[in-house]
């Protein structure tokens, strides 16, 4: 099942959330009011680890939407290299068209997973499965929509948030809901000092900066959410909340990742998303595999 939410429009962008329920990921079509250039970010394909069956219906929607509204996908959009779902970029790019971004940093999470899963010679650790690397200040347009791509490392070493002009953010995995707070800095290459200042960044922006999320696990009570501001962070984030100071900030990052087990698809979703979402070449009988480390043998 993928949820559709309502449009928000924000200042000249109208954002369209999807949220996918198996990953708890919203994904975003953004476009400027009245014009037809859009961009996708944060896009979704499902993935079953039990049966390795791929499901595009989360695709399916936001193809749809795009093709019903006659817009023309200019940017397929990674805000990082996620470890909890399939990036659906590659897809999208064969449905809709588009060309893919990320941040220039993806070739260090590329040489570091190439390493991991010992990778070889034919998997090349340059950027080159994406259209466009992104570096940190970068402007770019979306149709008539101005944007910047920022740099915001911590979670990984290659994360990017996207602010749209009128003071709208894509903030990916840096930022949750206030009740919710921050997100995990144990995967190879973070570190919870450079995402407390990465935040400190965003947080930095006007009070009224509308911040959308890539993640929502509310706690019970609560119906889930894709929108905060920077002014609600600041109050009331249970992680980042302004009287809470960096070294504080990372030992209690530090202190709960020790606890936290690895995201149920993290072996496969790595493999994808460093390749821009595509799967591992087929095999001589045809079939794609993804690698699993063993360890404590």
């Amino acid at each position: 099942m993928v949820i559709q939410a309502s449009l928000i429009r924000d200042g000249s962008a109208q954002v369209h959330p999807f949220f996918d329920p198996q990953t708890s990921t919203f994904s975003y079509v953004v476009h400027a009011e009245g014009a037809t250039g859009c961009a996708v970010i944060d896009s979704v394909l499902q993935f079953d680890m039990r049966s390795g069956q791929v499901s595009s219906a989360h695709l399916e929607s936001i193809a749809r939407f795009i093709e019903s509204r006659a817009l023309e996908t200019q940017w397929l959009l990674e805000t990082h290299v996620h470890a909890d779902h399939l990036s659906g970029a590659a897809w999208l790019r064969e449905r809709v068209g588009g060309r893919t971004g990320i941040s220039e940093k993806i070739v260090d999470v590329q040489k570091i997973f190439k390493t991991i899963f010992n990778l070889g010679d034919d998997f090349a650790a340059d950027g080159s499965q994406f259209d466009h690397l992104f570096t940190g200040g970068e402007t770019f347009m979306i149709g008539p929509l101005s944007a910047t791509a920022m740099s915001v490392p911590g979670h990984t070493p290659a994360d990017l948030a996207y602010r749209m002009e009128d003071d709208v953010v894509f903030v990916g995995d840096t930022l949750f809901m206030p009740d919710v707070g921050t997100a995990r800095c144990d995967f190879p290459g973070g570190d919870a000092h450079r995402l407390y200042q990465s935040i400190q960044h965003i947080l930095a922006l006007p009070p009224s900066t509308r911040l959308y999320m890539c993640h929502d696990y509310p706690p019970t009570g609560r119906e889930t959410a894709c929108l905060s501001d920077v002014a609600t962070e600041l109050q009331s984030n249970i992680h980042v909340r302004s009287a809470i100071e960096g070294n504080s900030f990372a030992t209690m990052r530090n202190t709960r990742d020790a606890e936290l087990a690895l995201p149920q698809l993290f072996f496969p979703a790595i493999q994808a998303n460093i390749r821009g979402g595509r799967m591992p070449e087929a095999e001589a009988n045809g079939m794609r595999y993804f690698k699993l480390p063993v360890v404590g043998v």
